[in-house]
Formats: structure tokens, sequence, C-alpha cells
């Protein structure tokens, strides 16, 4: 753990510039021309729509 004592600021550095690449990259980031392009989602399928045709539950009287 000697050496994180020497070279903190080494690490200091590499953090900084990878949250001002970060910053910089969200800055060029066109979200108007995102929405007006979207792509189109397809509807939720639900998992369970194979074996959940059938009612498990007692029926009531």
């Amino acid at each position: 753990m000697q050496w994180l004592a020497d070279y903190w600021w080494i690490i200091l550095v590499i953090l900084v510039g990878m949250v001002l690449n970060g910053i910089k990259e969200l800055r060029r980031l066109d979200h108007k021309k995102f929405l007006t392009h979207k792509p189109k989602i397809p509807p939720h399928r639900d998992n369970n729509a194979q074996w959940d045709d059938e009612d498990d539950w007692p029926k009531k009287k």
C-alpha cells in the first residue's frame, strides 16, 4: 500500500480525466435529435403467457 501513498495523485488525475471526458461526451449528445428519430420499442411480452393459460386456483362456490 506504500505505492498508493506515493502515487495517489496519478490515480486522481486519471479519475478527473475520466469525469471530464464523460462530461464532454454528454454535452455533445443531442437529445432532441434522438427523440425525433427514436426507434420504436416492441410491445412488452409477458413471459408467463405460455404456461399461465389454465387457472390453478380453486373455484369459489
